[in-house]
């Protein structure tokens, strides 16, 4: 079992990231046009058909929602202890804390969600609705953690930040429509499914153009906490609060097999933006995302079991 996962779910997955890297390595690729591509036009295209294609209930939204608010804290609090045992320097302590809270949702998980449940429309939503409320906590708690006493109470660009962001919108439309049995005509949802159909091979190619550029240095022992916690105990935590939450079926195996991703570009960015341990975050980005051909494949194999 673990042998046919890793053949034909994570291999192909990483085979979209080397050529990714490669392409990067050859031809020096615009990143800032790709990440622009993925986040305003393919992102909101998936999140919205996922959804009005979906059979989610409210129920089901809120037991999401539930799952991911509890699943956040837990990790939060950890990371804070961790870093306030290890001294951690406030512009360390906030880089950390984003590695383990700031995951791959979007051009990891969207991908490795379509191949495991072969585009089934409901573990789509589900992961969808994940990597909207990981934007949300992006443009939130990501910004505020680094910018902090820089903001001096200034929240306004945050604000208009969290509002510029498509994900959002697609998110309410795609669920309204769906609620309401908008019907649409052809001449917009054909143009939006063949979006939806290129995401797996552009985020992919994304990832690994975004990852090539970091150089491989293994001599922090904070990246490996991170590694720990991003990698190994958030799965656990995943684990335990669908079993808490009585959560069973292709829910459950949708939210575990989201629970494990790597660490997001998104922190990476944000550290670079801000000038903030940009080497530690561009380091959880590459070395999670290396271990976590082995981790997912894990994941997936026990997920299959809920």
């Amino acid at each position: 079992m673990i042998a046919r996962i890793l053949l034909d779910v994570v291999l192909p997955v990483f085979v979209l990231i080397i050529a990714g890297s490669v392409m990067q390595r050859l031809f020096r690729l615009d990143l800032y046009t790709l990440s622009k591509i993925n986040f305003y036009y393919i992102t909101p295209a998936v999140v919205f058909m996922s959804l009005y294609q979906s059979n989610i209930s409210i129920e089901l939204l809120g037991g999401v929602a539930l799952f991911y608010s509890l699943y956040v804290g837990i990790l939060y609090v950890l990371s804070f202890a961790l870093t306030r045992s290890m001294k951690y320097s406030g512009g360390m302590r906030a880089a950390f804390t984003n590695s383990v809270l700031l995951d791959n949702s979007g051009n990891y998980g969207l991908p490795i969600n379509q191949l495991v449940f072969a585009g089934s429309p409901l573990a789509a939503s589900i992961q969808a609705l994940i990597m909207s409320f990981q934007s949300l906590l992006t443009f939130t708690y990501g910004v505020l953690s680094i910018q902090g006493a820089k903001l001096s109470g200034n929240y306004r660009s945050v604000i208009i930040g969290f509002l510029k962001m498509p994900v959002p919108y697609a998110l309410v439309l795609g669920f309204a429509f769906h609620a309401f049995a908008v019907p649409l005509p052809t001449f917009v949802t054909q143009p939006l499914g063949y979006v939806q159909n290129s995401m797996v091979a552009i985020a992919l190619l994304t990832l690994g153009a975004q990852i090539v550029k970091y150089p491989l240095r293994l001599g922090r022992s904070s990246i490996y906490f991170s590694m720990i916690l991003r990698l190994i105990i958030a799965p656990v935590i995943g684990y335990l609060l669908i079993l808490a939450l009585g959560l069973q079926g292709l829910p459950a195996q949708a939210l575990l097999i989201a629970s494990g991703m790597p660490t997001g570009v998104n922190s990476s960015i944000l550290a670079e933006e801000y000038d903030n341990e940009p080497d530690f975050a561009a380091q959880t980005v590459l070395v999670s995302t290396l271990l976590n051909i082995v981790t997912v494949t894990i994941l997936i194999t026990i997920a299959q079991g809920l």
